[in-house]
């Protein structure tokens, strides 16, 4: 349930119906607005706890809570969540660019990527150290290298780390190089490395299962939520279907919705989605449209040559292209790079 604090609710009665709920068996997380407090309880629903805490003092009034997510939902949170990862703020009005390799090859080539990138507006730079593949004899990246790599790259051009995870053993490790966590398509139900990088408290991009409904989709931040970290970004990267011409196929309706539903921010992943490099910037432009807060897109100074997903990787003429080609669709949805 929801408990909606009154305006001039003091601090005193807020914590008093805290203890009350806690002793009750809930976990309790506070949403601190700028006008009210909103506390979430989350627990096995009582109608009479539920009437016992409406009548207490400072409450204005209590809301179950219908949708299987709780923290995510817009009811536990009115307004958009802003995640800050470096530079760049997520579920505001800036539309953040993520960009990179899909896997660090080697220094010359990330760093390439990393400098031209930035000069262009991007704020993250992506790079898979760890790559889960279909395939074990495909590239599964440098591991650690690859993490020590991405490290001296952010720290020469300034841009911020983001970076798979795959397994909870390895979550402390890839923190201690990047400032934001991925959890990739594959591990979106991987419950046990959802609560892990919950438990490091620092930003989340949650991919969405290739074939995951958006409840399924919030039901794994909700993992992550529940561990107190309230720094997720969502990302649309394209479910499968009955289609075979592109790779995936992006879920534009799932982003539109996904920004009345939840509170968290959304972007958009058209490299993964398309699988052809051609229709990264209308499926960018489609999904800025609909209401993404940003984008992440693959870009190797050599697609022809890279290890892994090169079709789809644009090269830095291409990525200078897709940054002019959204200029105008930011204008029109009041967003600016």
């Amino acid at each position: 349930m929801i408990i909606i604090m009154s305006r001039d609710a003091s601090g005193e009665e807020v914590a008093r119906i805290e203890e009350r709920l806690s002793a009750a068996g809930f976990g309790v997380h506070r949403s601190q607005g700028v006008e009210r407090t909103i506390l979430g309880a989350i627990g096995e629903r009582s109608p009479e706890l539920l009437s016992t805490v409406a009548a207490m003092a400072g409450v204005e009034k209590v809301v179950p809570i219908l949708k299987p997510f709780k923290l995510a939902s817009r009811d536990f949170k009115p307004e958009p969540t802003c995640v800050t990862v470096g530079d760049a703020v997520f579920g505001g009005a800036e539309a953040v660019l993520i960009a990179g390799p899909c896997a660090i090859e080697d220094e010359e080539q990330l760093l390439s990527t990393a400098r031209r990138i930035k000069a262009a507006g991007a704020k993250l730079l992506r790079g898979g150290a760890f790559k889960p593949r279909t395939s074990p004899y495909s590239f599964q990246g440098l591991k650690i290298d690859g993490l020590k790599l991405s490290q001296e790259v952010a720290a020469e051009t300034g841009l911020a780390v983001v970076t798979e995870v795959v397994s909870p053993h390895e979550v402390e490790l890839v923190a201690e190089y990047a400032q934001m966590l991925q959890i990739g398509a594959r591990n979106m139900q991987n419950f046990a490395l959802l609560q892990e990088v919950g438990k490091a408290k620092i930003p989340v991009l949650l991919k969405r299962g290739m074939a995951a409904t958006i409840e399924e989709w919030l039901m794994a931040a909700e993992y992550i939520m529940n561990e107190d970290n309230y720094q997720v970004v969502l990302c649309e990267r394209g479910i499968r279907t009955f289609e075979t011409a592109t790779r995936n196929t992006l879920d534009l309706s799932a982003i539109a919705l996904v920004k009345e539903w939840s509170h968290l921010p959304v972007i958009a992943d058209p490299s993964h989605a398309s699988g052809r490099r051609n229709l990264v910037l209308p499926l960018a432009r489609a999904a800025l449209a609909a209401g993404a807060d940003g984008l992440m897109v693959e870009v190797h100074p050599h697609p022809e040559t890279a290890l892994s997903d090169g079709p789809q990787s644009l090269n830095f003429a291409e990525f200078d292209e897709l940054m002019q080609g959204i200029e105008p669709i930011l204008a029109v949805m009041g967003k600016h790079l």
